[in-house]
């Protein structure tokens, strides 16, 4: 990798806060490298009173062909876009921009697809299921929106932040494909629930939803990717649960990103 490293390498960005648990450098720069191009992706910790400065800065290097967002940035950087695919329009929130001709840049949001698209490869059914997502952040919120737009028949979103769990409880069922409300931190009843928030990150982090509730016939997933088997995911899988992790769904968002970069 990065044989061919040099002034005509094109650079790609991943912008967060933190950065250091992020795992689509090395990945997406292998990605890169096996469709042919010389290009790269490379952190950058930038906290949330400096991005649109920071923005501003490299949307000024003609190399710059990409950024990737993740927490927390996924709403503010929709607003730096000057256009936006529909799902990202809906959602109000990006994870990756690339250029449009005019040296503008153009967003899209693929952590839900990519997340559903990694359950059901773990088997997990989701057509007329009742799901519990916990998390209406950027990343929650597209989950959300993939789960109603995948069947399920019921959504329960929890979020402490009211206003933006309210909003998004809105839109979803402005769709008109799925009943969703306002949930808790209990999965009890719910065949489906998905933790959305960095909550299991830290070793001292208390679990994200009452996992005294959950029961073997529960899908259980988790969008954290380190450490790779957070808290919830072990005590899901100790009481017989089918699981999907962060990495599964980095799995499947990094090959939507890198189609979407090198489009």
């Amino acid at each position: 990798m990065l044989d061919n490293l040099s002034g005509a390498t094109r650079v790609h960005l991943i912008v967060g806060d933190p950065i250091a648990q992020v795992k689509s450098p090395y990945g997406v720069t292998q990605a890169f490298e096996a469709s042919g191009r010389n290009a790269i992706c490379v952190p950058a910790h930038v906290a949330p009173a400096d991005l649109a400065q920071w923005f501003a800065g490299i949307s000024l290097a003609r190399n710059v062909d990409g950024v990737i967002v993740t927490v927390p940035h996924k709403f503010d950087c929709h607003a730096l876009c000057a256009t936006s695919s529909p799902r990202a329009a809906f959602l109000g929130a990006v994870n990756t921009l690339r250029r449009n001709a005019d040296g503008s840049w153009h967003g899209d949001m693929f952590d839900g697809l990519g997340y559903v698209t990694a359950m059901q490869a773990r088997g997990c059914d989701l057509s007329g299921k009742k799901a519990l997502l916990v998390g209406a952040g950027g990343a929650g919120s597209a989950i959300a929106h993939s789960l109603v737009l995948a069947g399920v028949g019921e959504l329960a979103i929890h979020d402490e932040n009211t206003v933006r769990r309210e909003s998004l409880i809105a839109r979803l069922n402005s769709l008109g494909l799925a009943r969703v409300s306002t949930g808790s931190a209990s999965p009890a009843g719910f065949d489906i629930a998905v933790n959305a928030t960095p909550v299991g990150m830290q070793a001292t982090d208390p679990l994200p939803m009452d996992v005294d509730a959950i029961t073997a016939d529960m899908f259980i997933g988790c969008v954290i990717t380190a450490p790779a088997i957070t808290p919830l995911i072990a005590a899901a899988r100790a009481r017989g649960c089918n699981t999907s992790t962060g990495a599964d769904m980095f799995a499947q968002v990094r090959e939507l990103m890198v189609e979407f970069l090198l489009a």
